[in-house]
């Protein structure tokens, strides 16, 4: 399961020294509700190696403001606390475990 990211633990989590994936999403989202399944299943499977997360806009502001989030779901990829990739919009399972694959070399 994907952790809940938030304003407050958002540089803790980067901190980590883990690649860090952040989903941004709502409940509201349909699009952000078909990829959530797959993010919960790659938490699961590359738990150990990496943090992956989500960020649910509704509660928390100053996170999508800061990163320039204009729709949602929109995939963040952190490498080194450093931002290197970002996807927006659905996708599919294997292409968010592509970008994953790539964090961890």
């Amino acid at each position: 399961m994907a952790q809940k990211i938030t304003d407050a633990n958002f540089q803790e989590m980067i901190d980590t020294g883990k690649p860090v994936v952040v989903d941004f999403w709502a409940e509201w989202c349909g699009p952000c509700r078909m990829i959530g399944p797959a993010i919960d299943e790659l938490a699961e499977q590359y738990g150990e190696k990496i943090i992956i997360g989500k960020v649910n806009v509704d509660e928390n502001e100053e996170l999508p403001a800061r990163f320039g989030i204009r729709g949602i779901p929109t995939l963040l990829f952190f490498k080194g606390g450093e931002l290197i990739d970002r996807h927006v919009g659905a996708t599919q399972k294997q292409d968010i475990e592509e970008k994953i694959r790539h964090l961890l070399l």
